[in-house]
């Protein structure tokens, strides 16, 4: 794995230190800015190459939703990891409808933060343990919709039950009883889900149901 650039942003000097020196304990990160508020962190995006930005959300100047919003319209490759005490479910989700590739609680264990930080580096997504029931939760309060987006209407009846299943939190052994179907079907049901759709992980695919807007609220 190649050396990640890490930019902390948070209004908090004991924080932002404090991650620094977590982070640099780990011999592949590199924090290469901290910025105390959003047009800190915009400035320095803007002329220095960052891979991961770790991103509060309550700040003074510019919170971190006006910050992300900025961030993901200049279309770097930055990966941007939602960093917060905010464990509300609109939070969460509006932070994802903008581009969050991950969101963090800041009392996370050391080991999942640098999880975090690896799968959204190598492209996938992440969400903090303690909040994916409220995504699942999100999910089942919504209905499918009839206008099905691009990529979705490619997928069988079947495999569309079992993505629905999978945003539930069901393992392929849950979903392999709820469906009455073998455990080796299931597993082949979501290999052709995450081609299809060209996901990588099964959170990717709960993300992508609540992106594409294929429930209704």
């Amino acid at each position: 794995m190649n050396t990640v650039k890490i930019m902390i942003v948070d209004d908090h000097a004991l924080m932002r230190e404090g991650l620094t020196k977590i982070l640099e304990m780990e011999d592949n990160f590199e924090v290469v800015f901290k910025a105390a508020d959003g047009y800190e962190a915009l400035d320095y995006i803007e002329q220095n190459p960052v891979d991961i930005v770790l991103l509060d959300i309550n700040m003074p100047n510019m919170n971190g939703i006006e910050t992300l919003k900025k961030m993901k319209q200049m279309d770097f490759e930055t990966k941007i990891i939602m960093l917060t005490v905010y464990d509300t479910r609109e939070y969460l989700i509006e932070t994802l409808n903008l581009g969050a590739n991950g969101y963090m609680l800041k009392d996370a264990e050391t080991d999942s933060l640098v999880k975090a930080i690896e799968a959204v580096y190598n492209g996938g997504s992440y969400i903090h343990p303690n909040l994916a029931g409220e995504l699942f939760k999100e999910i089942n309060r919504q209905r499918v919709s009839r206008n099905i987006k691009s990529g979705v209407d490619s997928l069988t009846r079947r495999e569309y039950e079992v993505l629905l299943l999978i945003a539930e939190g069901m393992s392929n052994k849950d979903i392999s009883d709820h469906l009455v179907i073998s455990e080796k079907t299931v597993k082949n049901h979501v290999s052709s889900i995450l081609r299809k759709l060209d996901l990588q992980d099964r959170t990717q695919a709960a993300i992508f149901a609540i992106k594409q807007k294929l429930t209704n609220s």
